[in-house]
Protein backbone atom coordinates (compact mmCIF):
# COMPACT_ATOMS: atom_id res chain seq x y z
CA UNK A 1 0.00 0.00 0.00
CA UNK A 2 2.93 2.32 1.31
CA UNK A 3 4.57 1.90 -2.68
CA UNK A 4 1.14 3.04 -4.39
CA UNK A 5 0.78 6.21 -1.62
CA UNK A 6 4.30 7.00 -3.02
CA UNK A 7 3.32 6.70 -6.84
CA UNK A 8 0.18 8.65 -5.93
CA UNK A 9 2.23 11.62 -4.62
CA UNK A 10 4.57 11.25 -7.60
CA UNK A 11 1.46 11.81 -9.71
CA UNK A 12 -0.07 14.35 -8.10
CA UNK A 13 3.24 16.37 -7.99
CA UNK A 14 3.28 16.59 -11.53
CA UNK A 15 -0.27 17.59 -12.00
CA UNK A 16 0.30 20.66 -8.80
CA UNK A 17 2.31 22.74 -10.89
CA UNK A 18 -0.65 23.52 -13.58
CA UNK A 19 -3.45 23.94 -10.49
CA UNK A 20 -1.31 26.59 -9.10
CA UNK A 21 -0.39 28.82 -11.93
CA UNK A 22 -4.28 28.90 -11.43
CA UNK A 23 -3.85 29.53 -7.84
CA UNK A 24 -5.17 26.07 -6.75
CA UNK A 25 -3.58 22.87 -5.71
CA UNK A 26 -4.51 19.52 -4.60
CA UNK A 27 -3.82 17.53 -1.50
CA UNK A 28 -3.87 14.12 -1.26
CA UNK A 29 -6.82 12.63 1.26
CA UNK A 30 -5.77 8.88 1.00
CA UNK A 31 -6.63 5.74 -0.72
CA UNK A 32 -8.65 3.28 -0.39
CA UNK A 33 -10.09 0.49 -2.11
CA UNK A 34 -8.67 1.52 -5.87
CA UNK A 35 -9.99 4.90 -5.14
CA UNK A 36 -7.90 8.02 -4.49
CA UNK A 37 -9.22 10.38 -2.25
CA UNK A 38 -8.01 14.40 -3.10
CA UNK A 39 -8.72 17.77 -1.96
CA UNK A 40 -8.97 20.83 -4.04
CA UNK A 41 -7.74 23.78 -2.41
CA UNK A 42 -6.79 27.38 -3.42
CA UNK A 43 -8.74 28.57 -6.56
CA UNK A 44 -9.74 25.51 -7.02
CA UNK A 45 -11.99 25.09 -3.80
CA UNK A 46 -15.38 25.55 -4.78
CA UNK A 47 -14.75 25.76 -8.38
CA UNK A 48 -17.57 25.16 -10.56
CA UNK A 49 -14.64 23.07 -12.58
CA UNK A 50 -13.29 20.99 -10.00
CA UNK A 51 -15.19 17.93 -9.98
CA UNK A 52 -14.54 17.50 -13.91
CA UNK A 53 -10.71 18.31 -12.88
CA UNK A 54 -10.95 15.90 -10.28
CA UNK A 55 -13.13 13.04 -12.89
CA UNK A 56 -11.34 14.42 -16.15
CA UNK A 57 -8.16 15.34 -15.27
CA UNK A 58 -6.46 13.64 -12.30
CA UNK A 59 -8.56 10.55 -12.11
CA UNK A 60 -7.22 9.94 -15.73
CA UNK A 61 -3.77 9.83 -14.99
CA UNK A 62 -3.55 8.61 -12.20
CA UNK A 63 -5.35 6.05 -13.50
CA UNK A 64 -2.85 5.67 -16.30
CA UNK A 65 0.31 6.23 -14.25
CA UNK A 66 -0.84 4.31 -10.95
CA UNK A 67 -1.35 0.45 -11.08
CA UNK A 68 -4.52 -0.38 -9.01
CA UNK A 69 -6.00 2.89 -9.15
CA UNK A 70 -9.38 2.34 -10.26
CA UNK A 71 -10.84 6.38 -9.45
CA UNK A 72 -10.28 9.38 -8.02
CA UNK A 73 -12.89 11.10 -6.10
CA UNK A 74 -13.46 14.33 -3.32
CA UNK A 75 -12.50 14.47 -0.02
CA UNK A 76 -16.47 14.44 0.19
CA UNK A 77 -16.44 11.17 -0.44
CA UNK A 78 -13.75 9.74 1.20
CA UNK A 79 -14.64 7.16 4.05
CA UNK A 80 -14.25 8.19 7.55
CA UNK A 81 -11.20 5.79 8.00
CA UNK A 82 -9.13 7.99 5.52
CA UNK A 83 -10.41 11.30 6.05
CA UNK A 84 -9.91 10.74 9.86
CA UNK A 85 -5.93 10.53 9.72
CA UNK A 86 -5.96 13.34 6.97
CA UNK A 87 -7.95 15.48 9.18
CA UNK A 88 -5.55 15.22 11.85
CA UNK A 89 -2.59 16.01 9.93
CA UNK A 90 -4.09 18.90 8.62
CA UNK A 91 -5.48 19.75 11.92
CA UNK A 92 -1.01 19.34 13.47
CA UNK A 93 -0.18 21.74 10.26
CA UNK A 94 -2.43 24.17 11.56
CA UNK A 95 -0.88 23.89 15.42
CA UNK A 96 2.46 24.01 14.21
CA UNK A 97 1.71 27.69 11.81
CA UNK A 98 0.68 28.52 15.11
CA UNK A 99 3.58 27.91 17.51
CA UNK A 100 5.89 29.71 14.81
CA UNK A 101 3.70 32.36 13.83
CA UNK A 102 3.90 32.44 17.88
CA UNK A 103 7.71 32.50 18.53
CA UNK A 104 7.69 35.65 15.50
CA UNK A 105 6.10 37.68 17.86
Amino acid sequence: MEEIEKQIETVLGKIRPFLQREGGNVEYVGFKDGVVYVNMVGACEGCAYADADISQGIETILVEEVPGVIRCEGAMSAPLDVLDPYLKRKEEQYKKLDEEKTEEK
